[in-house]
């Protein structure tokens, strides 16, 4: 992923946001009503971004679904170990082994 993708996509939903509500602002109703001029501008904001936003966003949800992948392909330690613990279970005891017996059976009820 490209942090200049992400950037560029947060600096540009900041303006969205920030810019309507510095206008807004100009207004003297809204300078009594700042709650309600950031509601607008937020209105405001989401519509912009999603008319004029779009490629930006592909870009970083790209790069998101990338990065993802390659960690899911990675191996983690608990699959690895997982792995491992099948591997030897599954293999054929020796004859000179006696049954194996879980810790704390050997005392029951003898």
């Amino acid at each position: 992923m490209k942090a200049r993708s992400v950037i560029l996509y947060t600096v540009l939903r900041l303006a969205a946001f920030l810019v309507p509500f510095g206008i807004l602002m100009l207004l003297p109703i809204m300078r009594e009503y700042y709650l309600l001029a950031a509601i607008f501008a937020a209105l405001i904001g989401l519509s912009l971004s999603m008319l004029f936003l779009r490629r930006p966003l592909e870009e970083v949800t790209a790069g998101l679904a990338e990065r993802r992948s390659r960690a899911r392909d990675r191996v983690s330690d608990e699959e690895a170990e997982d792995a491992a613990a099948s591997a030897s279970a599954s293999a054929p005891a020796s004859a000179d082994e006696g049954p194996e017996e879980e810790p704390g059976v050997r005392d029951r009820g003898q």
